[in-house]
């Protein structure tokens, strides 16, 4: 995945200007920076959710600006997961239902829906969660819940936007302990953001996003 000189603005305020990245196969990326500096913004771009004003995205070999909508939908089903800051579980559906979710919107079966979403429930230990409610489970075990449903359609990328930021600290060392196992068992190219500039975290390679330019350090 490559973003080439990306600018993204919301009225006359540049939120993105010239960002670049270019992001391996099975990289592990933090973006850090202050609320309200374009972090979302740069997820939703990298997650076809938004589109930029000027620059390029190419992302699995294919040059985003140049697809369809329909193109776009079916690349974001296929092969890109969320991580969103709260959680964004469906309150009627118990967890199983959840993780089902993403492969019934990409027409999976649902007999194959159940088989695939209990064996990751099983692989990452919370098959005991399976038919409860969201509103039932504790904030560390919704955001567990929503990594799982984001690796439903064994996706190439997952994008996790904030998210320790509604949970307290042990279950934030949890959460950064799964993701760490699902990039390094899974292969999974993982995306995340978050606002403390100085948090010990399990990535290879480390950004901060400021007035609009993202820079490793």
């Amino acid at each position: 995945m490559e973003l080439v000189d990306v600018w993204k603005s919301y009225g006359a305020i540049d939120v993105l200007r010239g960002v670049n990245l270019n992001v391996k196969e099975g990289d592990f990326i933090s973006i850090r920076g202050k609320s309200g500096v374009g972090k979302t913004t740069l997820l939703k771009i990298i997650g076809l959710l938004e589109t930029p004003e000027r620059g390029e995205l190419k992302l699995f070999g294919r040059m985003v600006n140049a697809l369809s909508d329909d193109e776009r939908s079916e690349l974001r089903l296929r092969h890109i997961g969320f991580i969103f800051q709260f959680f964004n579980l469906i309150p009627s559906l118990t967890v199983l239902e959840n993780i089902e979710l993403p492969l019934a919107l990409a027409g999976v079966g649902g007999r194959e829906r159940r088989r695939r979403a209990s064996e990751l429930l099983e692989y990452f230990g919370l098959a005991s969660l399976a038919m409860r409610f969201p509103d039932t489970l504790s904030g560390g075990e919704r955001q567990r819940v929503a990594i799982i449903r984001a690796l439903a359609n064994s996706p190439k990328i997952i994008l996790a936007d904030e998210p320790t930021s509604s949970i307290d600290d042990e279950n934030s060392q949890l959460l950064m302990e799964l993701l760490n196992k699902i990039n390094r068992e899974r292969k999974v190219t993982i995306i995340l953001t978050t606002t403390d500039l100085y948090e010990k975290l399990p990535t290879n390679r480390d950004f901060i996003l400021k007035d609009g330019r993202l820079i490793e350090r």
